[in-house]
């Protein structure tokens, strides 16, 4: 009996679910190691970028030796994480440089006044940019009565579902734009999904904090009605923000786009008085952290991702649901950006008659001719909209699947925050609250 192939010859060459191994043991160890005895859990803080280095090794050896393509493939991925990190990075530093001072506390209704308008600014500076301005306000504002469940729903809001109305929001949707979706076509096709998924979050947020608040002590209730002062502080890092934002529309020539984002965060820690970032407790220890285990995601997940889009027909998907039900589940625990384009792939694949269309390369051929046919179809344009709405929504599952997720989390800890472990943040709120909302809007719009 021979042993399981890596690589089976077929009309190209087939990738192996043992590849996928690698991937799944760095989630496992994200996920248990925190939960582990004291000096186990300081050992996996000291050495989990050997891990995640290593890790992504392993399939980087494997994809250089055994595939024809695997050096591209590899360039690609390393290419699609540094653009990831830029702006991750970028805008961790600038908004680490801008300080909402705020004085009282906050009443349930303000906060979910907060998490509201926070879902707007989403889509205007992108989840990762709203994310890093507004997570140091928001645990001083709750400072009296923080709990995990504050930490939780920021993810769920700012740092997800809020960003899904226009291409600036989350990474996915920016792909979208550059494959040929209009600017603002999510936006008229969406947002009474949006406007739902949200309310109905936001609701039981309010329950949530509604509950937090009466427990408290009375006289810890009267403190937090007292009158709330505000004050801002790091103007000039919103130039910068803009700068950044504003770099996501340049052309891919040179790394050209990653240059300017660099440039606007050096600038903005060089600007930044240095009192901003004291009362900000500004360190790059998060952005680190993310850095180094996104860098063992990206090149692990490889395989997941080439085994879906070379298995994906398989599935025989023919409804909006199931895209949606799928591009989310993946979104989950891959990055979302990588998975939106494979299921807008296999949809254009699905839906899109390529024979009309001239042959890549060819004069007069546009290589967004295929997603354009799909808008200008009444039935195909659903299927982009489940998976957009997949890949945004579902990323707020685990901490691993959008990169707002894991900063928002480091951050609350080095504040001393006692936030959820990754099977706490699943077990005790992605999968009873969550997850209901999502199949509930899912099966009643798609």
């Amino acid at each position: 009996m021979h042993s399981l192939p890596l690589f089976a010859s077929a009309a190209g060459v087939a990738i192996s679910p043992v590849l996928v191994v690698p991937f799944g043991l760095l989630l496992v160890l994200i996920a248990v190691m925190p939960l582990t005895p004291p000096r186990a859990k300081h050992f996996w803080e000291q050495y989990y970028p050997h891990a995640a280095i290593g890790l992504g090794a392993v399939v980087v050896l494997f994809y250089l030796a055994r595939l024809p393509e695997g050096g591209a493939t590899v360039v690609k991925t390393l290419h699609e994480y540094f653009s990831f990190i830029c702006l991750i990075g970028s805008l961790f530093v600038v908004a680490g440089g801008i300080h909402l001072n705020v004085k009282g506390e906050a009443t349930p209704r303000q906060n979910l006044v907060f998490l509201a308008a926070g879902a707007v600014v989403a889509n205007l500076i992108g989840t990762t940019g709203a994310s890093m301005v507004l997570i140091r306000p928001w645990i001083r504002m709750n400072k009296i009565r923080i709990s995990g469940f504050h930490i939780v729903f920021f993810i769920f809001v700012v740092s997800n579902c809020g960003g899904a109305l226009t291409p600036i929001g989350d990474p996915p949707l920016f792909l979208g734009y550059l494959r040929g979706v209009p600017f603002f076509w999510l936006i008229d096709h969406v947002f009474v999904i949006w406007l739902v998924t949200l309310s109905l979050i936001l609701a039981v947020f309010y329950c949530f904090d509604r509950r937090s608040f009466n427990r408290a002590p009375r006289v810890i209730q009267t403190a937090i009605r007292q009158h709330d002062t505000w004050r801002f502080e790091g103007g000039i890092n919103i130039f910068f923000l803009l700068v950044i934002i504003g770099a996501v529309f340049l052309p891919e020539v040179w790394f050209l786009r990653e240059i300017v984002m660099l440039a606007a965060a050096a600038a903005s820690y060089r600007f930044t008085p240095r009192v901003v970032h004291e009362e900000n407790r500004f360190n790059f220890g998060p952005i680190k952290e993310v850095a180094l285990l996104f860098f063992g995601i990206f090149l692990t997940m490889m395989p997941a991702l080439g085994y879906l889009d070379q298995h994906g027909k398989e599935f025989g998907f023919t409804k909006p649901a199931q895209y949606y039900f799928a591009s989310g589940s993946l979104s989950s625990v891959l990055d979302n950006a990588p998975t939106y384009l494979n299921f807008l792939e296999l949809a254009e694949a699905t839906f899109v008659d390529r024979s009309a269309l001239p042959p890549a390369g060819s004069h007069g051929a546009d290589p967004d001719a295929g997603v354009k046919q799909m808008i200008a179809s009444e039935h195909a344009r659903r299927f982009i909209i489940a998976i957009s709405l997949g890949s945004v929504f579902f990323g707020a599952m685990t901490y691993v699947g959008n990169g707002p997720n894991f900063m928002v989390k480091s951050i609350a800890e080095s504040s001393g925050v006692k936030v959820p472990t990754f099977f706490g943040y699943v077990f005790k709120y992605s999968l009873p609250v969550l997850l209901p909302i999502l199949a509930a809007v899912g099966f009643l719009f798609l």
